[in-house]
C-alpha cells in the first residue's frame, strides 16, 4: 500500500513537472511572439500603375519607400514587419486587408503618391472616415478605383461603388474604435513631413478608402506628395527623397510605439472635417480634446500643462480629456488655440449633443 502511495506521489510530482515544463514552453513562445507588428502596404502594383504622371510611376515609388521603411523597422528587436507586396505584383484591396488581419497587426500603413492637373504640392495623411468635402472624395475615389481591375469585384465588395459618396457611409463603423490611434499616428507623420522634411502640410484628413476599411487595427494611408509636380515628383523619384520620406514615417511610427510601450496619454490630432462660418449651435456642446489614454488622471492643472477646468470622460476603454465647453464655435476655436499654446499641439474640437459625442459634420448642420 505504501509503495502504491509512493508511486502515486511520484506520478503527481512528475505530472506537475511536466505541466510546469509545458507552461514554460507556452510562456516562452508567447513572449517570443509578443512583437509589435507593422503591415506595410505599397499602393498599386503589377497591372495597376497608380496615379497618372508623365515621368514617374506611383507603384514603383511607393514600393521603394515601403522597402526602405521596412528595413529601418526590421532593425528594431521587437518589431515585426509584414509586406502586402515586396515586388511589382498586383494585390487586390481585400487581400491587403486580409494580410494585415491575419498577421494580427498593430499598425497598417499604406503608402501612395498623389496627382493633379496643376502644380499643386504637399503631403496628406488619411484615416478612414466620411468625406469632408468633394476633394477628399475625389482622392478616395481614385485610390478605390483599383477594384475595377480585380476579378469578380462586385461579389468581393458586395456591390460597393467607389464612385458613390453614399456607398462609404457604413464603412467607418468598423474602424471607429481605432480612430484615436490612427489620428495620432497620422498627426505624427504630417508633423515630421512639415517640420523635418519641410514639405507642404496638407493636413490629416478623413475619407472612405476601401483598403483602410478592410483592416481591424489602427490604419493610415499616406499620400507622400504629388508626382505631377515637377519638383516634388523629382524628389519622390530620387533615392535621396525616398530615404527621407521613409525615415520621416519611421520616426513617426517609432514615436507612436514609444507612447504605447510607456502607456502614455496620447495627444490626438485635428481632422479637417468641416469648414464652417457659423457661430452658435444651440443644443451642441463643443469641447477641445487635448489627450486620450488608458490612464485615469486627476483633472488638476498640474497634469495638463497648467490648463484649468479640464474635464475627463470615458469612451470604450479609453479616457478622454477635454478643455472648455461652448456652443459658440468661434469661442471653442479660441480655447483650442490656448490648448495648443500650452503645449497640446494637436488639440482638436469635438462635439456633443445630449451628452453623447457626435460627428462634427452632424453637429454643424444647421438643421439641428
Amino acid at each position: 500500500m505504501m509503495d502504491l502511495v509512493k508511486n502515486r506521489n511520484y506520478a503527481a510530482i512528475f505530472t506537475v513537472l511536466i505541466c510546469g515544463f509545458f507552461l514554460i514552453l507556452v510562456q516562452t513562445k508567447t513572449y517570443a511572439q509578443d512583437n509589435f507588428t507593422v503591415v506595410l502596404d505599397a499602393g498599386h502594383g503589377g497591372k495597376d500603375p497608380g496615379r497618372p504622371a508623365k515621368n514617374y510611376l506611383e507603384k514603383d515609388i511607393a514600393l521603394s519607400i515601403v522597402l526602405k521603411l521596412g528595413k529601418r523597422l526590421e532593425a528594431i528587436d521587437d518589431v515585426k514587419v509584414v509586406y502586402t507586396r515586396d515586388k511589382d505584383v498586383f494585390v487586390d484591396l481585400k487581400e491587403r486587408g486580409r494580410i494585415a488581419n491575419e498577421a494580427d497587426a498593430d499598425l497598417f500603413v499604406s503608402i501612395h503618391c498623389n496627382a493633379f492637373h496643376t502644380q499643386v504640392d504637399g503631403t496628406e495623411t488619411y484615416v478612414l472616415g466620411l468625406h469632408a468635402n468633394k476633394q477628399n472624395f475625389e482622392v478616395a475615389k481614385q485610390e478605390n478605383s483599383v477594384i475595377f481591375l480585380e476579378d469578380n469585384y462586385q461579389e468581393k465588395y458586395e456591390g460597393f461603388d467607389p464612385n458613390s459618396p453614399e456607398a462609404v457611409i457604413g464603412m467607418t463603423l468598423m474602424q471607429e474604435e481605432f480612430l484615436d490611434q490612427s489620428l495620432y499616428l497620422a498627426s505624427n507623420i504630417q508633423t515630421n513631413f512639415r517640420d523635418v522634411l519641410k514639405r507642404n502640410d496638407r493636413g490629416v484628413k478623413q475619407a472612405g478608402f476601401v483598403v483602410l476599411h478592410q483592416t481591424y487595427m489602427p490604419s493610415v494611408l499616406i499620400e507622400t506628395g504629388f508626382i505631377t509636380n515637377a519638383q516634388e515628383g523629382a524628389f519622390l523619384n530620387s533615392k535621396s527623397g525616398q530615404d527621407k520620406v521613409a525615415g520621416s514615417i519611421f520616426n513617426a511610427i517609432k514615436a507612436y510605439k514609444k507612447n504605447l510601450d510607456e502607456n502614455l496619454v496620447i495627444e490626438e490630432s485635428p481632422v479637417a472635417i468641416v469648414d464652417s462660418s457659423s457661430k452658435v449651435y444651440p443644443g451642441i456642446d463643443f469641447k477641445v480634446q487635448i489627450a486620450s489614454g488608458n490612464k485615469k488622471l486627476e483633472t488638476k492643472s498640474y497634469n495638463f500643462k497648467g490648463l484649468k477646468g479640464v474635464e475627463r470622460g470615458k469612451i470604450g476603454g479609453s479616457y478622454k480629456y477635454y478643455y472648455g465647453k461652448s456652443s459658440d464655435y468661434d469661442q471653442i476655436v479660441k480655447l483650442q488655440a490656448e490648448a495648443r499654446k500650452a503645449g497640446y499641439k494637436t488639440a482638436f474640437v469635438v462635439a456633443f449633443k445630449g451628452g453623447e459625442r457626435i460627428n462634427m459634420s452632424e453637429a454643424m448642420n444647421k438643421s439641428l
